[in-house]
């Protein structure tokens, strides 16, 4: 279905996706979802400064050409589907503005085509679009604040900032486009390679996995004591270190929270190990606060690179109640580290054992105490074991 485009003369000055000031990573387009398709909202209409079209003109690649009702038209979609699309990933409304591209039409294209294909559920290719808006936006407003705000200082008295962006950019831009696709493709690789591998099919949504948090203690009082630079600066340090740990040894980073990580792992063993590696490493650093962790094991469901579920909520409780610089986890994870030989069932039992088992990690139980929201729950403090040499 197409629309026909009742301001097809208009020639706004906003700009298309990538250079617009609303809340998204960009500009969309179109109208709200509740409103009349004739009351479009000009509220977002970005400023047209030079530099700034110029600089989209270079990433984009083309210049502005169409209207949003053009651009919907010209791809062969309806403008209802074309406002869902463009507001999944990110875009914010620009009213009639001339401001989409020959890209922003294939984009649409290429979508609408899967859903006709029937490769895709039209919500299935709404949450693709949100899902790839949410991470592309965090991803460019890093590289943006970050990365080249740094590199586009002056190098000579006189010169200013704007002559500096655009040829940088020049040359940036087809290197990160590369480096970005080839992580993406490796990421999907280690994706895919991890969902096929499951047996059963119920699990590739609701799968059990090994969840865990680490918050740093005291980081209110931080923000109060520190500067904003060097509050900067050690969430920082705190967010590579935890990444760099729970990469190297197998888990995957879920997100960050600031003075928290939130990570899990196909197996118990693998965030055991992540999680004393995380306070062995913390311990060592004269300048990082104190750290506490906590695991939980059990069916997670997971939704757009998050997870989600009463295993998420009981590791972040446990995190809660964990004293400073240990780690706790749940009955199933326990058992789950016993059940795979990684930890003893009991330490009666381990020492009975010769040499002393070839245990990994130690379990103790720990106080009951009750859990709001989950009951009352059994932690276990998990500590690394040191197999006993005989005398």
């Amino acid at each position: 279905m197409t629309v026909d485009d009742p301001t097809s003369s208009a020639s706004g000055s906003g700009p298309g996706p990538g250079t617009g000031s609303g809340s998204g990573p960009g500009t969309p387009i179109g109208r709200d979802q509740h409103t009349p398709m004739h009351e479009v909202d000009h509220t977002a209409q970005p400023t047209a400064d030079p530099l700034a079209i110029r600089l989209e003109q270079l990433i984009l690649g083309a210049e502005r050409r169409y209207t949003p009702f053009q651009a919907a038209r010209s791809a062969g979609v309806s403008m209802e589907l074309a406002s869902r699309f463009w507001r999944a990933m990110g875009f914010a409304d620009i009213g009639q503005a001339r401001a989409l591209t020959e890209a922003d039409v294939l984009a649409l294209r290429r979508l609408a085509g899967l859903v006709e294909a029937g490769l895709l559920s039209e919500p299935m290719a709404v949450q693709v679009a949100r899902s790839t808006g949410q991470t592309t936006a965090r991803l460019a407003e890093w590289q943006i604040d970050s990365f080249l705000e740094g590199l586009t200082e002056p190098p000579e008295p006189g010169m200013t900032r704007t002559e500096v962006t655009y040829p940088l950019v020049e040359l940036l831009l087809p290197e990160l486009e590369e480096f970005l696709v080839y992580v993406w493709r490796r990421q999907l690789a280690a994706a895919t390679g991890r969902v096929v591998q499951v047996a059963d099919d119920e699990e590739m949504v609701d799968r059990r996995l090994a969840v865990g948090f680490a918050d740093l203690v005291g980081f209110t009082r931080l923000t109060r004591r520190l500067e904003e630079e060097e509050l900067g600066e050690l969430v920082e340090a705190f967010e590579t270190t935890a990444a760099d740990l729970v990469a190297a040894h197998g888990g995957r980073l879920i997100k960050t929270l600031g003075d928290e990580v939130l990570y899990c792992a196909d197996d118990a063993a693998t965030a055991a190990e992540i999680a004393l590696r995380l306070i062995e490493t913390m311990e060592a650093d004269p300048q990082m606060p104190e750290l506490r962790v906590g695991i939980a094991f059990g069916t997670v469901t997971t939704r757009m690179g998050d997870v989600f579920g009463t295993t998420v909520n009981l590791a972040s409780r446990l995190t809660s109640i964990a004293p400073k610089d240990a780690v706790l986890v749940d009955g199933a994870m326990a058992e789950e580290l016993s059940r795979t030989g990684a930890a003893p069932k009991s330490e009666k039992g381990a020492e009975a054992e010769e040499g002393g088992g070839s245990y990994r990690f130690a379990l103790q139980p720990m106080w009951q105490r009750p859990v709001r929201g989950l009951g009352v729950v059994e932690p276990w403090s998990l500590t690394r074991r040191t197999p006993k040499i005989p005398g």
